[in-house]
């Protein structure tokens, strides 16, 4: 969990712990919000932005989403490592996150496609809401942005 994440409600680690235990499941992760009650974070999806971008950006917090998926458990090919829990037999046995080649992007998202290629489900549950003050601890990467995705696509 990143150092800027803010708990709303007391039941957000139980949903998410609930989660976790399945066996199928390698990575769960939460539904961030800005601190003006809109999404940060409803799930990855992969391709989105010239490598990957989090779905339902910008909609408000009670809002349904494109299908109704902002308010459904689902599975996504990734989850932000803002807010993500993982076994830890899962995390060791793909070898954890890639801090050398991707120190401060899209580690996570490359963590999240080795969990699903050794056979396990992401999941975003909507169940466990956190505000993301997002950036506030690491500053912007936006200039970063473009070097990073050119190292995360050399990965896949």
């Amino acid at each position: 969990m990143n150092n800027d994440i803010e708990v709303i409600g007391s039941d957000w680690l139980t949903e998410m712990v609930a989660h976790t235990c399945r066996p199928e499941i390698g990575c769960v992760g939460a539904k961030l919000l800005y601190p003006n009650d809109t999404i940060q974070h409803a799930g990855v999806i992969t391709g989105l932005w010239g490598v990957a971008g989090h779905a339902h950006k910008h909609f408000g917090r009670h809002d349904s989403g494109y299908y109704y998926r902002a308010a459904c458990t689902q599975n996504y090919s990734a989850v932000t490592a803002a807010c993500l829990l993982v076994r830890k037999e899962v995390y060791r046995q793909v070898g954890g996150l890639n801090e050398a080649a991707l120190p401060i992007a899209f580690n996570d998202v490359d963590f999240c496609l080795k969990v699903r290629q050794a056979g396990y489900r992401n999941l975003w549950t909507p169940h466990a809401e956190l505000y993301h003050h997002e950036s506030v601890s690491r500053g912007r990467t936006t200039r970063r942005r473009r070097k990073h995705a050119s190292k995360a696509k050399s990965l896949t």
